[in-house]
């Protein structure tokens, strides 16, 4: 059976990179093979991955509202479309959402989507979403079953909030979520004893149970700044003993 991990959390929380690194994770376990979605609208998982998009699926939306190719229908134009799209890697393929939908309805497109996306899991271990704050992706590729919902949050008091009100929004959306993690990133070390109380609340409050708190690396921003693959951290860096750690825990249930 195919799992679903999503990712949520406001702006600038670290979704993406935790999700970079869970792909690393994933690829020295040999968990393979995994369909990484990012469905952010500001889209940069292939930038910590150093992958180059052609076409999104935003892209794809946009070519459906104009004259199809005679003999083809939109579903097996979506279809062929989604296929062209997925940026295949050893272990891996990247789909982009792109940019969210402008004036006009995409219900169709939407609908053919999530067609597609059923075809599609069958594919894989596990499908790895990298979501907006809101989590309507979700709903419109017809993943409303989760098995773990990674909800990030920087080391703030309004981050932790935040993150309890994303988690909330899960019930309204109708999505059956199995496990919920909350992962503070960015933290300082040691953890202040103001922040770990907000940390505990949260999680006391809501169905998340604390996955991790992870430190601030100069290896990942090194790793940015030179323009480097994720996938290319060294075993050795702290911050990678620390996520494998973590996810170690989250995934052996």
């Amino acid at each position: 059976m195919t799992q679903v991990i999503a990712m949520a959390g406001k702006g600038g929380t670290g979704k993406t990179t935790t999700s970079a690194l869970l792909t690393r994770y994933l690829l020295k376990k040999k968990l393979t093979p995994f369909l990484l979605v990012d469905a952010d609208a500001n889209a940069n998982l292939n930038e910590l991955l150093n992958l180059k998009v052609d076409l999104t699926l935003g892209h794809i939306r946009k070519e459906l509202k104009s004259e199809l190719p005679p003999n083809v229908t939109r579903d097996q134009f979506m279809e062929m479309k989604i296929h062209q799209a997925l940026i295949e890697e050893s272990g891996f393929d990247l789909l982009v959402m792109g940019q969210p939908d402008g004036p006009g309805c995409y219900c169709a497109a939407n609908q053919y989507l999530a067609m597609t996306m059923d075809k599609l899991a069958k594919n894989y271990k596990y499908i790895i979403v990298d979501n907006e704050a809101g989590m309507e992706h979700l709903s419109r590729m017809n993943l409303r079953s989760i098995d773990y919902l990674l909800v990030t949050s920087d080391p703030s008091a309004r981050g932790i909030l935040t993150a309890k009100r994303i988690s909330d929004l899960t019930i309204p959306l109708g999505l059956e979520i199995k496990n919920q993690y909350l992962l503070v990133n960015r933290a300082p070390h040691p953890v202040p004893p103001a922040l770990q109380e907000k940390i505990d609340e949260a999680v006391a409050d809501s169905g998340m149970e604390l996955g991790g708190i992870i430190p601030s690396s100069n290896d990942l921003i090194d790793q940015e700044l030179s323009g480097e693959s994720y996938l290319g951290l060294d075993d050795s860096a702290e911050i990678i003993h620390t996520v494998n750690e973590m996810f170690d825990k989250i995934f052996s249930k």
